[in-house]
């Protein structure tokens, strides 16, 4: 759905190989489990709503509508079904919940490095219900610009790339979907360790917490560089392939790249669990420590809430 466009090649829609219907079928067999446990979790065992369970919620429910059409998209272009009303129903949802899900990631980094670097300000400009209207505003902006988009693809066969996109466009959309949230999520991320390796140095009370959070913020951005960096390495090297005209045998491996790099980029819905079970666990770490004095026990929780 992301793929840039040339209008001197026409690409026939990469057919999905029995390895990767293999690997859709554990992606959508572990996501499936891992993000019913997730909503139980959440909706059953949590009752404190914070900014991280807000986020979280989003992220699971993205995840969870990306395994629904999973078989459905395999299915389409296993046999290279034609563009229907069917297919763009899939297509939109797949894009949605995909940059739904970059853009939460992005979110949660964000909500981190204002609680650890700006606490006093935090207490003003974070709240559950403003995490929720930030959610809900990401919601139907991708749905709306995924909609008109969609409707103006212009591709024979189910999930093949417009080749009438205009490179502008094509280059926008590598923008505004991996590098800014990519340069968003390194940022925060690079920040909140720094804040916390100092916290590690003058708080001795508190390592094995800030450690954790440390294991959690690199689990975090590894997850994200694996899952979505070489998707969009990808569509960024065949847009230059493409540009300078390269022959069939290059495009057919960047077909299958492609392809491939799409499995990889779906199973962020598996490890997105990585986040969220650690979030979990630091809810009730923070929910059952005694309450041996106020302002440790309010410093704690923040550091376990808006570090995991």
């Amino acid at each position: 759905a992301l793929s840039p466009a040339s209008n001197s090649v026409n690409v026939w829609p990469a057919v999905v190989k029995p390895h990767e219907f293999a690997l859709y079928i554990l992606i959508f067999s572990f996501g499936a489990i891992f993000n019913a446990l997730a909503l139980w979790v959440f909706f059953c065992k949590i009752k404190k709503w914070t900014e991280t369970r807000v986020y979280a919620i989003n992220l699971v429910f993205a995840d969870c509508f990306v395994i629904f059409i999973l078989p459905f998209m395999a299915y389409l272009i296993w046999n290279k079904s034609v563009r229907d009303e069917l297919c763009q129903f899939i297509e939109a949802m797949y894009f949605i919940n995909m940059v739904v899900s970059i853009y939460i990631v992005s979110f949660i980094s964000i909500d981190r490095y204002i609680a650890i670097k700006y606490p006093l300000k935090a207490r003003t400009c974070r709240s559950p219900s403003k995490a929720a209207l930030l959610c809900g505003l990401l919601w139907i902006s991708v749905i709306i610009g995924a909609t008109l988009r969609f409707q103006k693809r212009h591709a024979a066969f189910c999930f093949q790339k417009d080749a009438t996109i205009p490179t502008a466009q094509t280059l926008l959309s590598i923008f505004f979907v991996f590098t800014l949230p990519l340069a968003t999520l390194t940022f925060c991320s690079i920040e909140i360790i720094r804040n916390l390796k100092r916290q590690l140095k003058t708080n001795s009370l508190e390592e094995k917490l800030i450690q954790k959070a440390l294991y959690i913020i690199y689990a975090n951005l590894i997850v994200f560089l694996i899952c979505f960096l070489p998707a969009y390495l990808g569509i960024l090297f065949r847009f230059i392939m493409e540009y300078i005209g390269p022959s069939c045998f290059l495009i057919q491996v960047m077909m299958n790249f492609s392809a491939l790099t799409r499995c990889i980029a779906t199973s962020n819905c598996c490890l997105d669990s990585v986040c969220y079970y650690f979030v979990t666990k630091e809810f009730q770490e923070a929910i059952l420590q005694p309450k041996s004095s106020t302002d440790k026990t309010n410093q704690t929780q923040s550091l376990q809430i808006n570090t995991c």
